[in-house]
């Protein structure tokens, strides 16, 4: 009855020409899809393909695929006038766009309309802090405490004169900490839910740790506070979705234990994070069916599921809304008991079909044996995201955030030095998503 009869107000506000209310995003459920935008991954690994290039953030909530989008990324966290810097690519950034005066962090409100159409639609959209920059962390807890200030009157319900996203709200935060110290992070959290429990709406805190359980950067702070959610990159490493079936190396139970047994918050959910297509990362990506596939097994099993996180959705729109079909299998398949927590057992990978890469540009590298082998020397015209490696004068170098025509070593401070080739040792095989 109430089936139809719902049926039937939908029918009559159409008939009318009336929109039918956005669904409110729930945290609980087990379907949900997060999609990371802002850094245009699609454009630094397609440079000629600007039709694909990344779109304004209301393109990506015309349907519902998407339940939540962290923006990303606040690269730095004190920057000139110790206000943050935050760079979203092609879309707003400091170097290309007006800055607030005394500060280095553009002003991105024309965004605004565009992120309070999402939430109108009953999307979640957060700001993503971190991402491959080593411009962020914390030196004492007390400076985390402050920040976490200083995030809520930018983005969230305080107020400030350096609002990026002017009037809009956003509705949480999401860590992205792939390097720096350890320090102040708990601090952070505590300080900044505080906060949220004062606001007049609901706000969120997430996280995307690396799949190596435990992070090496948030592992103690997952243990010692209250996440709502944790987008695991299960690409990039060992881990990754790619090596499902390798019970050796698949740790989704690891993390299942922490979320059940470990964490603060007993609710909270782990999302397993995938690369949106073949060009968006190092290693990982598998194609819809296979991680469809993954994605049911995981949810009959383990009640800690709360769905999948892809990088990214330029990548995603490209590879024939692979978004999508992601959000698709996500509402098949059974869901495990609520009740129970499931202990690991072996898994048996999907059959995936095959794909092949696309052309792309330097990613993230690992170097070995004291050479720069296998890194494409720097061009003025190709677009780099963070975490790219490139050689350049007999260095090699890494960039910071996306960026196109900065000379390594230049001015705009994009590029970090890592030494000469010839005297580089064995680098970390550590890689990032941006």
């Amino acid at each position: 009855m109430f089936t139809q009869a719902f049926t039937t107000f939908i029918v009559g506000a159409s008939l009318l020409g009336l929109a039918a209310p956005a669904m409110a995003f729930d945290m609980s459920a087990n379907t949900n899809l997060a999609v990371y935008w802002g850094q245009n991954s699609y454009g630094a690994t397609h440079t000629s393909d600007t039709a694909n290039w990344q779109q304004p953030i209301e393109y990506y909530c015309q349907d519902d695929s998407i339940d939540t989008i962290p923006i990303a990324f606040v690269i730095e966290f004190f920057g000139t006038g110790n206000i943050p810097v935050m760079n979203l690519a092609n879309t707003c950034n400091n170097v290309d766009n007006s800055t607030f005066s005394g500060t280095d962090m553009p002003d991105c409100s024309a965004l605004a309309a565009g992120i309070e159409a999402c939430q109108a639609k009953g999307k979640t959209v957060t700001i993503s802090l971190g991402g491959a920059t080593g411009a962020i962390g914390f030196t004492s807890d007390s400076q985390a405490q402050t920040f976490a200030q200083t995030i809520w009157d930018l983005y969230l319900g305080g107020s400030s004169t350096t609002r990026p996203f002017g009037a809009a709200v956003l509705d949480g935060v999401d860590l992205d900490i792939e390097g720096g110290s350890t320090t102040g992070y708990s601090a952070f959290v505590t300080a900044l839910r505080t906060l949220m429990d004062g606001g007049d709406k609901s706000y969120y805190i997430t996280a995307a740790p690396q799949c190596p359980f435990p992070d090496a950067y948030l592992g103690t702070t997952l243990d010692e506070v209250g996440f709502d959610a944790v987008y695991v990159q299960f690409y990039n490493n060992y881990c990754g979705v790619n090596d499902y079936g390798n019970s050796n190396d698949w740790d989704y139970s690891l993390w299942d234990n922490w979320a059940t047994n470990t964490s603060p918050n007993k609710n909270v959910k782990v999302y397993i994070g995938a690369p949106a297509s073949s060009t968006a990362a190092n290693s990982g990506y598998v194609d819809a069916a296979t991680l469809g596939s993954i994605l049911q097994a995981t949810k009959a099993q383990y009640a800690s599921f709360g769905g999948a996180m892809l990088w990214d959705a330029s990548q995603a729109y490209a590879n024939g809304r692979y978004d999508q079909a992601i959000k698709s299998a996500l509402g098949g398949g059974s869901s495990a008991p609520s009740s129970t927590s499931s202990a690991p057992t072996s898994t048996t990978a999907p059959t995936s079909t095959a794909s092949t890469a696309t052309s792309s540009a330097p990613s993230p590298t690992t170097t070995s044996s004291g050479t720069c082998t296998g890194v494409s020397a720097w061009s003025s015209s190709t677009a780099y995201t963070g975490g790219s490696q490139v050689t350049y004068n007999g260095s090699l170098w890494t960039a910071s955030w996306w960026t196109e025509g900065d000379t390594p070593g230049g001015s705009a401070g994009v590029w970090t030095s890592d030494g000469t080739c010839a005297s580089l040792g064995r680098r970390a095989s550590r890689l990032f998503r941006l």
